[in-house]
């Protein structure tokens, strides 16, 4: 086996050859298509914050009635902090497109490596998908109200299936500006709510009751931590943009931590002044009676029906950068790992002069077209139920998706330590060290809290077998990765040991080639 040290010297040396273009170019990512302004932009499209304020909120003071949410963004503001600083310094040393997976597969080994890949391919798609369903919902309820016109959820699903697709094909700065205008607009929109609900709070007044820690007691906080968590879903993405990117070794770590603690603070903001516009004694209560539509109540209210009318625009503008952002990242995952042997090689290769992962592209395409489908053809047929996309295709895709990304962060916490000790660089990256350590073993609560209440966060009984089926999902695509990577490890131990290489593998190639 080749050290991660002996690799890059030789890759090193490879590129002073002028041997980079060996092959072609198709088998690496355009490089230099973004810096900090677009890569933070493509990132932070994935949180979707209208529909994080407009939905994940609502529905986690509704189910689990605790107040104090704005604290639980901060706590895990800190904890994906301590995430953040192993990780982007992984980002240092690690330039790949499969991020999470070949982050893994450098410190814990090419087996675990190929069972991170299979996790996050699922989890990603699911999380993709999943916002399908609620858009076509938002949608169809647009246009009943303003066109009065009964529309099925998923035909407007399915145009922007077919509209997302497309954009994958396109150039990743195309899908930037694309990504930047919604999200910039979106942000603006919920910050004036949030000084309207300040400038007009309700009868409590300017309260900071929503922090206090005495609102966090009760047996849901660990569930509550599963809800909020996933608002936070994006931020990791940084790295997956690396091989894109004109200095990966500074803006990919720049960009996560200005991603994931804007994140936190816009959240936590953002929480609390709907406890403010209605009330700490009285948020609980009026996320139950109005549901996914408590935002839009109480900008009603302060900010009239235009208002409101753009903010429902916005809503679904915001999910469908939130799709575009998510499609992107599924591109590019199906590219490393067919440039490594874990798919076929055609999905290794990038398309025609846009040097985007085409073929990755046109997987998840397909992928997010069967599933709206199915959900289209059997979901909501046995009850008619029009919200049956959102509670099912949405809520599930959602937490599967959430659960994986979970898991993959705990495993690829554990990872960053054994990179670095197996390095020798435990002593210079000790505290570095010590922040992964901790949390890994958060998230890895957190991952234990998800499955064990994985029926509230779906809205199923306890003894659902969707309560373990669901989740099990995330457990199979473990499963099967880890068995892919062992029979590999057996049949083929070359491409076994390129896994999380990336392009340093077929530059290696090269220079095996020109050495006698």
């Amino acid at each position: 086996m080749t050290t991660d040290s002996s690799r890059s010297a030789r890759t090193s040396r490879s590129a002073a050859d002028g041997i980079s273009t060996f092959k072609g170019q198709e088998r690496a990512l355009r490089a230099d298509r973004l810096g900090t302004g677009g890569l933070l932009l493509s990132v932070l499209a994935a949180t979707a914050p209208l529909m994080v304020v407009a939905g994940v909120m609502p529905t986690t003071f509704a189910v689990m009635g605790i107040v104090g949410q704005p604290l639980l963004f901060v706590v895990l503001g800190v904890v994906l902090v301590l995430f953040s600083l192993g990780y982007a310094e992984m980002s240092r040393h690690v330039h790949n497109a499969g991020a999470f997976y070949a982050y893994i597969s450098r410190g814990l080994g090419g087996t675990a490596g190929a069972g991170a890949a299979m996790v996050a391919l699922v989890a990603y798609n699911a999380l993709q998908v999943g916002i399908y369903g609620i858009f076509g919902f938002e949608v169809s309820g647009l246009f009943a109200t303003y066109a009065d016109l009964e529309v099925a959820w998923w035909i407007p699903s399915l145009v922007a299936l077919a509209a997302v697709g497309a954009l994958g094909w396109l150039k990743i700065d195309v899908n930037a500006r694309v990504l930047g205008v919604l999200l910039v607009i979106e942000v603006l929109l919920v910050v004036v709510f949030d000084i309207a609900a300040i400038a007009d709070p309700g009868k409590e007044g300017l309260s900071l009751h929503a922090f206090n820690p005495d609102t966090l007691t009760g047996a849901g906080v660990g569930t509550a931590l599963c809800f909020c968590i996933a608002a936070f879903l994006g931020f990791e993405q940084a790295p997956v943009y690396a091989e894109e990117t004109s200095r990966p070794h500074v803006l990919v770590p720049r960009v996560m931590f200005l991603a994931v603690t804007g994140v936190a603070v816009f959240f936590a903001i953002s929480s609390w002044a709907l406890t403010v516009a209605t009330g700490p004694a009285g948020i609980v209560a009026t996320s139950q009676e109005q549901s996914a539509g408590l935002l839009f109540f109480l900008t009603e209210s302060r900010l009239g029906g235009t208002f409101t009318d753009v903010l429902h625009i916005l809503f679904v503008t915001g999910m469908f950068a939130a799709m575009l952002s998510f499609h992107n990242v599924v591109a590019r995952y199906a590219f490393a790992m067919g440039r490594e042997g874990l798919l076929p090689s055609a999905f290794g290769r990038t398309t025609g002069t846009s040097g985007a992962p085409g073929t990755g592209s046109l997987l998840q395409t397909g992928i997010a077209a069967v599933l709206v489908l199915v959900f289209a053809f059997t979901d909501d047929k046995p009850t008619g139920d029009p919200t049956a996309p959102v509670l099912h295709l949405f809520t599930w895709g959602g937490n599967i998706g959430a659960l994986g990304v979970i898991v993959l962060m705990a495993i690829a916490s554990l990872s960053v330590v054994v990179f670095f000790v197996r390095r020798g660089a435990a002593g210079a990256q000790a505290w570095r060290l010590v922040t992964s350590a901790l949390a890994g073993l958060a998230l890895a609560v957190i991952a234990g809290y998800t499955v064990k209440d994985f029926d509230v966060l779906v809205g199923t009984g306890p003894d659902s077998v969707l309560s373990l089926l669901l989740p099990g999902i995330i457990g199979l695509a473990l499963v099967a990765g880890l068995v892919q990577g062992l029979v590999l490890r057996s049949r083929a131990p070359g491409t076994h040991a390129r896994i999380g290489l990336g392009n340093e593998a077929f530059q290696l190639d090269k220079e095996a080639e020109r050495t006698p």
